[in-house]
């Protein structure tokens, strides 16, 4: 397989590059980073609901999703992604969700103790230095390949970050900020100084080819992966795209409500995520039913056929978890950290 350390690409590339070596079936590692600031959000996210996309606008920052799950990021040079794209078939990689991430991070893990930062792997799939992040991971099954992405973090730009979401008030913006603050660190405030990156890279390769063998060094893409990049970009830049799963979700504000129907409009916090609900309850059953928020789920395109599955069941806790269980079974569904209980908890509300 190849590696490619590209230090500062244009923001685009930094994530059509991985996307289109899946595409491609190429195994692959990217080490990089983007240029020029911009907001990722998760596959499964409502950019809607995460974004203020107003103050995205008036600071001319690009707003990208992408086929990995996990939550809304502000991304910039203070950030060394690696980006991972492995054969889905490759011997002696785990199929189960929580140990690929284990696997796979270790090699992170290993680096970050390398240059003084006393990490630890936190399943699922964090990173973390004192009891704080320092590195945020996602994965995604893309065609018949594995992709794992996660960065280095240098540096931190918490004002930014805080500024993008979309929160109720100011108020609840100031939360945001000292939890950011008080809960992910940097190998800058680790260190005093984040280390070369040139350094880290290279560390990393070396890891990574001890796991899983030689890797020949490419200093730049070929034409056939740039060409593919450049295929992702059309297709991920548009407001199509951006909006997939806010369109998916029925305008639950325009149902008339009468006597016996009821708008469910909630969210819980479980150890792999934040599930957002929105869904009508009639006569003590849901209807309309949409799912979204900063969780892994695998296959991806298991969570609109769940929704479907969901339209007519009874909303209470014990009858939905046993049907998201059965539906997991079937469809082999994997989802790190948030369990059909905890799923039907959310629903219920």
């Amino acid at each position: 397989m190849d590696s490619y350390f590209l230090d500062r690409v244009d923001w685009d590339r930094s994530q059509t590059l991985y996307h289109a070596a899946a595409y491609l079936g190429r195994e692959a590692l990217f080490i990089l980073r983007p240029a020029t600031p911009y907001v990722c959000v998760g596959y499964h996210q409502d950019v809607k609901q995460e974004i203020d996309l107003e103050y995205a606008a008036q600071e001319r920052l690009p707003v990208f999703r992408r086929e990995v799950g996990g939550g809304a990021v502000y991304l910039d040079s203070g950030q060394l992604f690696y980006q991972l794209v492995l054969n889905a078939d490759r011997p002696g990689i785990p199929a189960a969700k929580d140990a690929f991430f284990e696997m796979l991070l270790m090699p992170v893990v290993e680096t970050y103790r390398e240059f003084g930062v006393p990490a630890i792997f936190k399943p699922a799939n964090d990173i973390l230095a004192g009891g704080r992040k320092i590195s945020g991971n996602g994965a995604a099954e893309i065609e018949n390949m594995n992709v794992l992405v996660g960065n280095f973090i240098l540096t931190f730009d918490y004002e930014h970050m805080s500024r993008v979401l979309r929160v109720p008030d100011e108020k609840f913006r100031d939360k945001v900020f000292k939890s950011l603050s008080e809960n992910l660190t940097t190998m800058d405030a680790e260190l005093g100084e984040a280390p070369p990156v040139e350094a880290l890279a290279e560390a990393l390769i070396g890891r990574y080819e001890t796991l899983l063998g030689t890797m020949k060094r490419c200093d730049a893409p070929d034409d056939s992966l740039q060409a593919e990049a450049d295929r992702r970009f059309e297709v991920m830049n548009t407001t199509e795209w951006l909006y997939q799963n806010d369109h998916r979700q029925r305008d639950l504000r325009q149902v008339k409500i009468r006597d016996g129907v009821e708008l469910v409009h909630s969210s819980r916090k479980a150890p792999g995520g934040l599930v957002r609900v929105t869904a009508l309850r009639e006569g003590g059953r849901l209807h309309d039913v949409h799912l979204s928020g900063d969780f892994f789920i695998f296959p991806a395109e298991s969570l609109p056929m769940l929704e479907r599955e969901l339209d007519g069941l009874p909303c209470e806790t014990e009858a939905l978890s046993q049907a998201i269980g059965s539906f997991y079974l079937r469809h082999e569904v994997q989802s790190p950290g948030l369990t059909p209980h905890e799923l039907a908890q959310a629903i219920v509300g």
